[in-house]
């Protein structure tokens, strides 16, 4: 089962960079930008955060906050962070359970190889925790500017 739009944020549990443990839930309230990405410091996934990072302050002003998400442990997450100074927070889903219950993990296809990983797509939800809009199989060039228009879109509260 994966989440599809007008469903409620769930309460589901991920690895902070320290460590720690963050709750899906914490984030109602305010408009909220959850993005999968396949790894981290590679050129797809390094862009997408580099964007979102040089974007954060207008994403705050628009009262929204963000979280992006791979497999990657939190200390691989600290390293990639350091490396290109991010300021997008990042979380760890080491057992893949919030890439499932967002239907992105997924069978990929390269060069008639088939495995499994992440469908890089991003998921906002309203202030109220309702998921207004999904974005699959994102293109890095403009997504994050394309997030930002829908954030700024939404019904206010």
């Amino acid at each position: 089962m994966t989440i599809s739009e007008g469903d409620t944020l769930p309460d589901l549990e991920l690895q902070s960079t320290d460590g720690g443990t963050i709750r899906l839930s914490e984030y109602a309230g305010k408009p909220f930008i959850l993005y999968f990405y396949p790894k981290d410091d590679t050129s797809g996934c390094t862009r997408e955060a580099q964007d979102f990072s040089a974007m954060l302050e207008a994403f705050q002003g628009a009262g929204a906050q963000i979280l992006g998400v791979s497999k990657d442990s939190p200390e691989k997450h600290r390293k990639f962070i350091d490396k290109y100074d991010l300021t997008v927070p990042l979380a760890s889903d080491p057992d893949g359970t919030v890439l499932e219950a967002f239907g992105a993990w997924v069978e990929k296809n390269m060069y008639g190889r088939k495995y499994m990983g992440i469908d890089r797509s991003t998921f906002l939800f309203d202030a109220d925790g309702k998921l207004a809009q999904i974005w699959r199989k994102v293109r890095v060039p403009g997504h994050a500017e394309k997030v930002l228009e829908a954030v700024k879109a939404l019904e206010p509260a």
